[in-house]
């Protein structure tokens, strides 16, 4: 039988973690990957599995890799602390890595060139799923063949690197993602990923000004609102285009700053 390992990773979750583990309870293997919470992740990720390691933070990309890297199943899913698998979902990825491995031609195994899949994702803004905003259905490559694909070592954003572009599939259920159930969530998340982007930025040797700041932060908040549609998202769609533009702006300010200590 094809078995199936789900890596999560977290810290400081037990809002969302729990929830997250349950919907992926019917997996072969859960290991969660925690990088120092000071509240009780570690002992509820403990009630769903025993691999639950504990280590240093350098990034989502890296954390993630260690993640993979203790994963002994056929396939990995990767998930993150406020994301949920829907019983739909978990059908979808029960149906397509079996059929992925177990196709026959004549009475030999034949290898399928799906190497990895893109599942389209659902995310909660302040109380609204959105449906424009560039935030549906927002693929992320998640389930892959172990051994075919790495995450890239970005401190954020980071990307699935698959051996083979072209053997990609898609999804069509999504992954519920819970990510910015608040404005205090939305504003937290603001600083952590705009310092996490100019730390990027400065090790990739690019520059910024104030100028820059400016007019990246007014083309991101015209580019999801207006470009991407946001505006059919409702307030929370102008909201949301804000704390984007926000995002962008402080990047630039911060890495404008970081230039500036040398």
């Amino acid at each position: 039988m094809t078995t199936l390992s789900v890596t999560v990773i977290a810290k400081n979750e037990s809002e969302n973690i729990g929830k997250c583990l349950d919907s992926i309870k019917w997996a072969d293997e859960i290991i969660v990957l925690d990088s120092g919470s000071s509240d009780n992740t570690v002992e509820i990720s403990k009630q769903y599995t025993d691999k639950v390691f504990i280590t240093d933070w350098q990034g989502f990309g890296i954390q993630k890799n260690r993640a993979v890297d203790m994963a002994t199943g056929d396939w990995v899913l990767s998930i993150d602390a406020d994301e949920l698998v829907s019983v739909e979902l978990k059908q979808e990825i029960e149906k397509v890595i079996r059929k992925a491995d177990n196709q026959k031609i004549g009475n030999e195994q034949s290898i399928s060139n799906q190497l990895a899949y893109k599942i389209p994702r659902s995310s909660n803004y302040c109380g609204r799923f959105m449906k424009h905003s560039g935030w549906y259905p927002d693929y992320v490559t998640r389930l892959f063949k172990r051994g075919y694909a790495r995450f890239s070592d970005d401190l954020v954003h980071e990307s699935l690197i698959v051996q083979d572009d072209e053997s990609i599939g898609r999804l069509t259920h999504p992954l519920i993602h819970n990510s910015f159930k608040d404005l205090d969530k939305v504003l937290e998340k603001v600083n952590a990923y705009s310092s996490a982007s100019s730390k990027m930025l400065h090790q990739r040797g690019k520059k910024a000004s104030i100028t820059d700041a400016v007019l990246h932060g007014l083309w991101s908040f015209f580019y999801t609102y207006i470009l991407r549609a946001g505006f059919l998202d409702g307030k929370e769609g102008f909201m949301l285009a804000i704390s984007s533009a926000e995002v962008t702006y402080y990047k630039y300010v911060k890495l404008m700053l970081l230039i500036n200590k040398k």
